[in-house]
Formats: structure tokens, C-alpha cells, sequence
């Protein structure tokens, strides 16, 4: 795997996909920064880490305070090396309902760590990559990117505001040569989706999550990982700006660049 020896950071490390994607890049023989707010779950994952021999540091970070941000890659940059991987995982989903009732508090509070913590992320590495001409950005996007999400407005909105801020930034930087990916991690089980399977207010209006779940449409967050290394290896740099599913035969897409590219597929674009 081309990713060994590289140094990758990955926000939301402390559990779920996030973890899943660290333990990963670290199999692959990645330095990895593992970032989330809370330390007790970051030292579970660097545990596990370092129990298989790999190689992470713990940075416990808020991804919405800037100041903090920027503190972070700095200190990846000091103790790892420059950072070739930045992977925006970390996200909220906390604000469930529709618009009329829903806490404006906790709307905001989701696009603020959806949307605009992967920018600060994304700036706050961009001077780095573009002095070495070179590095990978991925974001992570989900339910509500490309079609409505009915009582989930402030996650779904973030996550196909993300998707176009991907598409943007992979304009602005393909000609110093990096690249920016989105990804979607399918639906898997983790503490977010818990959340929407056992609150009030996710009992009342996502009663289909759980019903995907009975149905086994759920998958595990590895896919998530081996999709996350597969991107960050390299092998579909051309398709930069463009989107990636758990579920798509990367192969075949491979095989596929020049039709993609001509007529503009895996993007967030209006259909006429």
C-alpha cells in the first residue's frame, strides 16, 4: 500500500469510522494524528494502534475553534513530518426534526462541525501540501449530500455543503498538484447513529433509520477504512474534486476516468 510512510491526519479518530480509518492507516504503516475532543476515546484508539505496531500521537482538538486547529497540524507537522493525508471525519448529528421545531442551537451547532470544521482543517494544512506541491485531502460526506434529508436539514445540509466546498477547493489546487476527494461511509452503526435510534426526537422522526438497520442495510465502518486508503494511495488522483461510495467498484471506476471526466460524473451538479 503506497499510504506506508506517510503522515495522515484524521479528525473524529476517537471511535466509529474515524477509529476504523486510523487503525487502517496505521496497518499500512501511516504516521497517523488522531484528533477528536475527547482524550479517553483518542487513547483507546492510539491503544489499539500501538498494540499492532503501528505509529499515532494523541492531539485532542475541537475542529471549530481556529485557533485550535491551527495548533494542531503544527504540532502533527513537528513530531510527524509534513502531512500528506488530511482526512475530515469528525461530525455532528445532534439536531433532529423539522425546521419549525427544531433547536436552531443544535442546527448550527452540526454545520459548524460538519462545514466548518473540515475548512479550518482543510486551510490550516493547505500551506504545508502547497509549499511541497503535493498531499490529499479527504472529506467525508453522507446522507443528504446528493438528495433531501427530511427531518435532518442541519446534517444534510452540511454534508452537500461539503461536497461543493470539496469540488471548489479541488479547482483551486489541482494545478499546485493536490487533491481533494469526498467520500461516503454507507450507513454504519456508530455513537451518531445510535443517537438517532434511541433519542426522543429520533424515535419520533427517523423511524427509518432503524428500520435499515432491521434490515441489514448497515455496514461496517472497515469498508469506510479500506475506501479511505485506497483514495489516499493515489490510484484515482484524476477523479480529483469528485465523490467515492462505499459501494462503488473502484476498479471499474478506474477504468471509467475519461468518460467521468467528460461528462462530469460524481459531482454535486443539477440535473436538467
Amino acid at each position: 500500500m503506497p499510504i506506508e510512510g506517510t503522515v495522515a491526519i484524521i479528525t473524529g479518530a476517537g471511535r466509529g469510522i474515524g477509529r476504523a480509518i486510523a487503525v487502517e492507516f496505521a496497518a499500512h504503516g501511516a504516521k497517523v494524528a488522531l484528533v477528536s475532543r475527547t482524550l479517553s476515546q483518542l487513547e483507546e484508539t492510539d491503544g489499539e494502534i500501538k498494540k499492532a505496531g503501528g505509529h499515532s500521537i494523541i492531539i485532542p482538538t475541537d475542529v471549530s475553534d481556529r485557533r485550535a486547529v491551527e495548533a494542531m497540524v503544527k504540532k502533527v507537522e513537528k513530531e510527524l513530518g509534513p502531512v500528506d493525508t488530511l482526512l475530515n471525519n469528525a461530525g455532528s448529528f445532534t439536531a433532529i426534526g423539522p425546521v419549525y421545531e427544531v433547536d436552531p442551537d443544535k442546527w448550527w451547532g452540526d454545520v459548524t462541525v460538519n462545514l466548518y470544521g473540515a475548512f479550518l482543517c482543510c486551510r490550516s494544512v493547505l500551506p504545508g501540501m502547497m509549499a511541497r506541491k503535493k498531499g490529499r485531502i479527504i472529506n467525508m460526506i453522507g446522507g443528504g449530500t446528493g438528495t433531501p434529508f427530511a427531518y435532518g436539514s442541519g446534517y444534510g445540509s452540511s454534508k452537500a455543503a461539503l461536497m461543493r466546498l470539496t469540488e471548489c477547493l479541488a479547482m483551486e489546487v489541482k494545478e499546485v498538484g493536490i487533491k481533494v476527494f469526498a467520500m461516503g461511509p454507507g450507513l454504519v452503526r456508530t455513537a451518531m447513529t445510535e443517537y438517532q435510534l434511541v433519542s426522543p426526537e429520533g424515535k419520533k422522526w427517523l423511524s427509518r433509520i432503524d428500520d435499515m438497520f432491521a434490515k441489514r442495510q448497515d455496514v461496517p465502518p472497515e469498508r469506510a477504512a479500506k475506501l479511505a486508503a485506497f483514495i489516499a494511495s493515489g490510484r484515482v488522483d484524476a477523479l480529483t474534486g469528485r465523490m467515492f461510495g462505499v459501494s462503488d467498484d473502484l476498479e471499474k471506476i478506474q477504468g471509467q476516468t475519461d468518460e467521468i471526466l467528460k461528462n462530469d460524473l460524481r459531482t454535486l451538479r443539477f440535473k436538467q
